[in-house]
């Protein structure tokens, strides 16, 4: 497997190293002199020496470059970052999940391959794989170490559950993501279990969380604060810090289903909102989208109607999400009449979700009067 990557990225061009966040910036004539290099069997440049020691104290290997390094080729998309849902199954069962109800189907294997050969394509250098639980896919590991030797930039979303079984373990340490994004929902088993609806689950857990720091693997929690947990928050705090010290954020505020379905806003923990970030404008359908478990791109993971279904149009239906990505944030029927239209800041499609669910606009109003 390729130790480096050499890639456009958004009109530059980067050079990486697989399982490190850091990139080096070079510009287009050392892309081109790299590819060549591989292109014709060369040796490595000594610049290249210089840049790997620099950014990651790695020493250049040895012999033919096109042995060590993977050179992406420029795609006509101009895509850059994708996630992808590689199945909606998940086995843990909380009230407030934003996917409703979890389904485990998707694509056969042919299916995956071609999808991520078509991201690929696309220009996608940074994909997320998420689920559902990812995971608990049989191929989840099959379908990883493709989509790495396809030269992409892995992180994966996982609520922890299979991260104390060695294969997992050898899996991420033999081909490292940059990122492994890990949900936590209570300080004791007894929070944990009563949340995920799943015994012994924090047992688990925590054991997948030691072997990750063992095996020093770039892991960042997401503690999840509901209803169920609130009182656990601080405890959940601690654990992270004194057990693991892994970074982590902590999410307090729930959202409907991707269908518009409330009940995830019921385990919302009151005491913990926060107000959401003002919405500045964002590339989702523009350089970044999402796809689900049949191969169905959107804009994101919220703007989920329109689509375009890769399977079955191709390549050649991905640059419609831009249009879709501009009508979606057009006003819609819950706001209709509010006299800050021409300066709302917040998401069109989030706003949607929650005026399906009932139209709570505490929940995602930020302009304090709600267009009075």
């Amino acid at each position: 497997m390729h130790q480096l990557i050499a890639s456009p990225f958004l009109g530059q061009f980067l050079l990486l190293r697989p399982g490190h966040a850091k990139g080096v910036a070079i510009p287009e004539s050392r892309y081109d002199a790299l590819r060549t290099a591989v292109t014709e069997d060369r040796s490595a440049p000594a610049w290249l020496a210089e840049a790997t020691t620099a950014a990651w104290q790695m020493p250049m290997p040895t012999g033919p470059l096109r042995k060590s390094l993977l050179v992406r080729e420029r795609s006509v998309y101009g895509y850059a970052k994708a996630s992808w849902e590689i199945n909606l199954g998940c086995d843990h069962d909380c009230g407030f999940c934003y996917l409703g109800e979890k389904r485990f189907e998707g694509l056969d294997w042919d299916g995956k391959t071609r999808l991520l050969t078509m991201l690929r394509d696309a220009g996608v250098l940074w994909l997320q794989i998420t689920g559902g639980e990812a995971l608990i896919d049989p191929q989840f590991a099959a379908a990883y170490e493709y989509a790495t030797g396809l030269g992409m930039m892995i992180q994966v979303s996982t609520n922890g559950s299979q991260l104390h079984k060695a294969r997992m373990q050898e899996l991420f340490a033999r081909l490292r993501p940059y990122r492994l994004t890990v949900s936590l929902y209570g300080a004791t088993g007894e929070t944990y279990d009563a949340v995920t609806r799943n015994r012994g689950a924090f047992d688990r857990f925590t054991r997948g969380l030691d072997s990750s720091r063992t095996t020093g693997l770039p892991v960042r929690i997401n503690i999840i604060v509901a209803e169920e947990n609130a009182h656990e928050v601080d405890d959940m705090v601690r654990l992270v810090e004194d057990r693991w010290g892994f970074p982590y954020q902590v999410f307090t505020n729930m959202s409907p289903t991707i269908d518009g379905e409330a009940k995830p806003l019921a385990s919302q923990a009151q005491k913990y909102v926060r107000a959401r970030r003002i919405f500045t404008g964002c590339n989702a359908g523009h350089t970044f989208f999402h796809v689900d478990p049949h191969g169905i791109a959107s804009v994101c993971k919220i703007g989920r109607d329109p689509s375009v279904n890769l399977m079955t149009e191709g390549l050649t239906a991905l640059p419609r999400l831009g249009g879709i990505a501009e009508s979606l944030q057009l006003r819609t029927g819950g706001c209709s009449g509010c006299s800050k239209v021409g300066t709302c800041r917040t998401c069109r499609p989030l706003a949607k979700l929650h005026q399906e669910a009932g139209d709570n606009r505490s929940l995602y109003c930020q302009h304090g009067g709600y267009g009075a």
